[in-house]
């Protein structure tokens, strides 16, 4: 179905969309409009760099054909540490436009036109590398991947953007953020779950038990990992239905660091 692809991509382009639109208001405001092709380039740019990023990721992964278990593995848990992360650097900006704009004016009172596509720049590869490590993720751990959910993705974001900023339609972006930050923390201890039994696999990590328990369920049965229901769940929070020793502890263990992390932020 693609659900974990749709909110992947939907979370990390509306980020972009917001900050872009931040930043074309700001030129408006300023009546600076003529220089908003730096910003699209930017944009453009930052997205050209996630897509080479994707191909690097699936060119490095067939040199791997021999141990795919440990490609995957280290992969995993390298995508969970880091998006995790970004994820906990995100939360704890504050005052988030008025350090763009503050950004935007210094550079304009420089005169430093480059200086406005590095920060659409930067700003979109953040995210377009937060979403190619998840979506490479979710392709590892499922095994398929639906680009056309993720595409889809995109285009609500794009659509809640031109609305937001050109027709200043209301949209609690605050609480947004918030359920969605949930959604991608339970997709990352997914990742890193699957990540640990991959090593397992790998002989890189011991298996004291191989099935803390056993749900017996058919792959391809409706809440089987293959199956309509289960598939979803997999690649949504890492549903995993005889999970092993290290993928029980690393899942719960993930999200007990990183709650106290942000307790502690």
């Amino acid at each position: 179905m693609g659900l974990a692809e749709f909110i992947v991509m939907f979370r990390e382009s509306l980020e972009i969309a917001f900050v872009v639109g931040i930043m074309l208001a700001y030129l408006h405001k300023t009546k600076n409009q003529e220089l908003e092709k730096h910003i699209h380039l930017g944009v453009a740019s930052g997205v050209v760099a996630s897509l080479i990023l994707a191909y690097l990721f699936q060119f490095i992964k067939g040199g791997f054909e021999a141990n795919e278990p440990l490609f995957e593995g280290l992969f995993m848990v390298f995508t969970t540490v880091l998006v995790t992360w970004m994820i906990l650097w995100m939360l704890q900006q504050k005052k988030f436009v008025e350090k763009i704009q503050g950004a935007m004016k210094v550079k304009l009172e420089k005169k430093e036109t480059f200086g406005l596509f590095m920060i659409a720049f930067i700003a979109t590869l953040r995210e377009g590398v937060e979403a190619v490590l998840f979506m490479f993720g979710i392709y590892l751990n499922s095994g398929v991947i639906s680009l056309g959910a993720g595409l889809l993705g995109v285009a609500f974001a794009v659509v809640i953007g031109i609305l937001m900023f050109e027709y200043a339609v209301k949209f609690n972006i605050g609480t947004f953020f918030k359920v969605t930050t949930i959604i991608l923390i339970l997709l990352a201890a997914g990742l890193f779950s699957q990540g640990l039994h991959e090593l397992q696999e790998a002989e890189v990590l011991p298996i004291w038990n191989e099935h803390v328990y056993d749900l017996n369920i058919p792959k391809t049965d409706i809440f089987g990992e293959k199956g309509l229901i289960g598939s979803v769940l997999k690649g949504l929070i890492g549903y995993d239905t005889a999970p092993s020793d290290l993928q029980v502890l690393g899942y719960l263990g993930y999200l007990g660091v990183v709650y106290a992390l942000y307790k502690r932020s």
